[in-house]
């Protein structure tokens, strides 16, 4: 079948995006669901740090790629052995397909799964090479096993949660990554604890879905530092009690904590922040990082910080989330008023103004883009 997708060709480097345009739009014929995979239409996808990061070459993926990762939509067919969902239910998408056999996946690290890291490291599927191929009939590869942007998508089941059909497309699209990698770090990774003092740096998605982990868990004080005034208001209103600029923050969160904070969340993929971070916790600290750094960026830190201080420096992929336990356990928080993500929803553009919306992330203007991927947004 044929169906519209964002393709991006070659590592792009200026800016403006929306005037350099540096991924199209480009009509692909998609392959029919194979053994253990589903046909999904996309009905919303939102744009994350993540996807820039392969725009911009920070996060290297071979190329051509149809782009996008987070998203939600309705399945429209199955292939064979195909169990874990049905026509007409409404999905998650997930950006890591765990195999469940591994080690890690065994181990209850289904987020570390090393079959779906070699998957999505090539840009194929789980079960297979990829499905979508140019005009010319040249592959095109599958950015983490997804490629959300675009109106339909072939995925593995394993990339799949199923999620109540009341749920708003917009609300329920931004919980395949952003919740979970931000919520993830703070309630998974980091076991916060109630009454725990926590400080987010970096408020974009990912770091403001901490700032939600941090609240639903009971996190007190809650501090958010950020340089962009309007997220360090907006990380207020979604429950952080505190919020500063970078300047002075080591500061002001040692004062406010009696020595620093006992955990730190480091969600810009910044190698300085990350030993800033460690500087803000007190002894005896966390820190967590889930920021994505480019591949080239060292960290330099004093090594008594873990021994002789106590501290931990500890790293979060995909929040150490289980997917299929995670998503409808979030969505219920999200349903009872404490993590009112549709307040990170920046605004909601068709497929044609992609570069758009990547200028728009990579200004730091917006949070968390909605692409209305195939019309149903507006159905």
């Amino acid at each position: 079948m044929k169906t519209r997708a964002v393709v991006l060709r070659g590592i792009a480097k200026d800016r403006p995006y929306s005037g350099t345009r540096p991924v199209e739009v480009e009509e692909l014929e998609l392959g029919a669901p194979r053994e253990g995979e589903v046909l999904v239409r996309v009905a919303a996808a939102s744009l994350c740090h993540s996807d820039l990061s392969v725009v911009n070459g920070d996060r290297v993926r071979p190329l051509p790629m149809a782009l996008g990762h987070e998203a939600v939509g309705v399945v429209q067919d199955t292939g064979p052995g195909v169990s874990r969902v049905s026509p007409g239910d409404h999905v998650a998408l997930v950006y890591v397909p765990s195999c469940g056999f591994c080690a890690d996946c065994a181990a209850g690290r289904p987020a570390l799964c090393a079959k779906a890291a070699a998957a999505n490291g090539s840009g194929a599927l789980l079960h297979g090479p990829p499905l979508l191929t140019d005009a010319s009939g040249a592959p095109v590869l599958h950015q983490l096993g997804v490629s959300a942007f675009s109106e339909h998508a072939v995925l593995a089941q394993e990339s799949l949660v199923p999620i109540p059909k009341d749920v708003p497309f917009a609300v329920a699209s931004m919980f395949g990554c952003a919740v979970l990698t931000g919520a993830g770090a703070v309630i998974n990774t980091a076991a916060l604890r109630p009454g725990q003092s926590t400080v987010v740096y970096g408020l974009g998605g990912v770091g403001l879905s901490a700032v939600l982990g941090a609240r639903a868990a009971g996190a007190c004080p809650i501090i958010a530092v950020d340089p962009v005034e309007e997220k360090r208001e907006l990380a207020l209103r979604l429950g952080a009690t505190h919020a500063y600029a970078p300047d002075d923050a080591v500061r002001q969160i040692r004062e406010l904590t009696s020595g620093g904070a006992e955990l730190a969340v480091e969600a810009v993929g910044s190698a300085p922040v990350m030993a800033e971070c460690l500087t803000a916790v007190a002894r005896g600290g966390k820190v967590v990082s889930v920021g994505l750094p480019a591949p080239d960026r060292v960290l330099q830190v004093p090594a008594l910080a873990f021994a002789g201080e106590g501290k931990s420096l500890l790293g979060s992929y995909m929040g150490d989330a289980v997917p299929r336990r995670d998503i409808p356990r979030f969505l219920d928080l999200w349903r009872a008023g404490l993590m009112p993500v549709e307040h990170m929803h920046s605004g909601t553009l068709p497929l044609a103004d992609i570069n758009t919306a990547l200028e728009e992330l990579a200004s730091g203007r917006a949070i968390r883009q909605v692409i209305d991927t195939s019309g149903m947004l507006g159905a």
